[in-house]
């Protein structure tokens, strides 16, 4: 029986999926060089044991050390771009520990390297949550075809999430095709980035360390400024003890918010799915998960891509803001505000009636809409959605950002029901007024087939993002953590089921 307005039938919501075969397994051969310094490996509290370690690698003797450099270049080299570099620069690192008269050879040199040097497979553990956007570059393609960029949460030894990159295209008929993967695993070179007073103010008032401090602070500052002058303005207010009695707490929050601020930059010579965002600040040192890619499109037409995504330190999570126009440079800094304060935020692709608008999830079970004049701070939201079905009875939340259509925005959305089994699901909210639901899927579109169920996470599909192109809907999704897939869905269809009309036009 056909769905009205209300929502489709589990038998025709399942029609109108079309699985592909393609499937991307985590791969562990995907490995990243790090330091690697003995005895802080984050077990234990027992310092560092460098310097014995470096006594060993010194005592050995030529041919000893010659070999041992020998065996891990055979070993290693063709899995790393530069190894040899990695290896001086991690041997720079410990050189303070060693006598100032020393002069190392170049074998004995790149082995110190070596000895404090290691592997981490980005992919060893999951791979999941995916989020697919149009590629910036879509130069020298097939007629009617789609070059794209997918993101990807790649997890790794102790459970560390990392945001990594898959290119391919999709052709006129909504055929998915991944380009060949990449041979190496690159990270980023990260260094300060330009400060937003707002951020700020947004988080300080969350953490309850506003007031006349921060006023000092800001006040003199402006607008937008660099660490450098933060820091200056910092010395000055720590200066103050006798008539400023907080400035000691203040300080130290404000130090803490800017050290969430921060620019990542990859090598000319890379490719982008080489490409792999790492933890760069204590506040995601255990993870960046969920990255929710969108192309937003300013009303002068001017593009950027943004996304949110959590930053987690073990305890604690918090949502940052990633932004790049290149997929090459990225600025990452803090989301702040009560929609903001949980995971799941979802920007819309374009601004609503003069303000960024995006989907939150701040009381972890249901979907709000929120709204904003800054992308870094989001008020309360309005209530959109609550869980209501059997498959979304534990909670309710969005799979990335929504996407425009004629009839209105196509939401896709993940329910949580019974067993902790996960379900995507289909939503159709107001173009002018997204808190306005026009239609929803009564059972979910997407569930994991008795194939999918088994994995790191048992049965969970999962995306963060999908894309409209040519009137097919293309919908990557993790399998069990464990690998992703892609499913396409006829737009016009959907859309019909969800209006409770015959079909209804499609913007790609």
């Amino acid at each position: 029986m056909a769905g009205g307005a209300g929502g489709l039938t589990r038998e025709t919501a399942a029609g109108l999926v079309r699985r592909s075969s393609q499937r991307i397994p985590a791969n562990p051969a995907r490995v990243i060089t790090a330091l690697f310094v003995p005895g802080q490996e984050g077990f234990d509290l027992q310092e560092s044991r460098t310097s014995s370690v470096l006594t060993r690698v010194l005592a050995l003797d030529d041919d000893e050390a010659q070999d041992a450099l020998d065996d891990v270049m055979e070993r290693c080299d063709h899995r790393h771009r530069h190894l040899v570099q990695t290896f001086e620069r991690n041997a720079d690192v410990v050189a303070e520990r060693l006598d100032p008269g020393l002069v190392l050879s170049t074998t004995r040199r790149l082995l110190v390297g070596a000895t404090f040097t290691n592997e981490y497979a980005i992919e060893g553990a999951a791979l999941c949550n995916p989020s697919m956007v149009a590629h910036p570059d879509q130069s020298g393609l097939p007629t009617d075809s789609l070059r794209f960029v997918m993101s990807t949460r790649a997890v790794g030894e102790g459970h560390r999430s990392s945001i990594g990159f898959r290119t391919g295209n999709v052709d006129a008929s909504g055929s998915v095709t991944f380009d060949e993967p990449p041979q190496f695993a690159v990270g980023a070179q990260t260094s300060a980035a330009a400060l937003d007073a707002a951020v700020f103010r947004g988080e300080l008032d969350r953490m309850r360390g506003g007031g006349e401090d921060a006023d000092y602070i800001f006040d003199a500052l402006g607008e937008h400024f660099t660490r450098a002058e933060l820091d200056q303005r910092l010395h000055r207010l720590d200066a103050q003890p006798a008539t400023r009695q907080h400035g000691k707490r203040t300080t130290a929050l404000i130090r803490k918010i800017a050290d969430r601020t921060y620019s990542a930059r990859f090598a000319d010579e890379t490719a982008l799915s080489e490409r792999v965002l790492l933890p760069a600040m204590s506040a995601e040192c255990n993870g960046m998960e969920d990255a929710r890619f969108v192309r937003l499109v300013e009303e002068d037409g001017t593009t950027r891509y943004y996304a949110t995504y959590t930053a987690y330190d073990g305890a604690d999570i918090r949502q940052q803001l990633l932004e790049t126009s290149d997929f090459q440079n990225f600025t990452s800094s803090p989301l702040t505000g009560p929609a903001a304060a949980n995971k799941g935020l979802a920007l819309f692709p374009r601004r609503i009636g003069g303000r960024f608008v995006a989907l939150s999830r701040s009381d972890r079970e249901s979907n709000t809409i929120t709204s904003s004049v800054n992308l870094h701070h989001w008020g309360r939201g309005l209530p959109c959605q609550v869980p209501a079905r059997a498959w979304e009875m534990l909670q309710l939340g969005n799979c990335g950002s929504p996407i425009e259509t004629d009839a209105g925005w196509l939401a896709l959305t993940h329910g949580v029901g019974p067993m902790r089994t996960y379900g995507i699901g289909a939503a159709l909210l107001d173009l002018d007024d997204p808190t306005h639901v026009v239609g929803q899927l009564r059972r979910p579109l997407l569930r994991a087939l008795p194939d999918e169920q088994d994995g790191y996470v048992p049965n969970v599909v999962y995306s963060c993002g999908a894309l409209l192109h040519n009137g097919t809907l293309v919908l990557p999704y993790g399998i069990g953590d464990s690998a992703i897939g892609v499913a396409t869905v006829p737009v016009a269809a959907l859309l019909a089921d969800l209006t409770g009309t015959s079909r209804v036009g499609v913007s790609s």
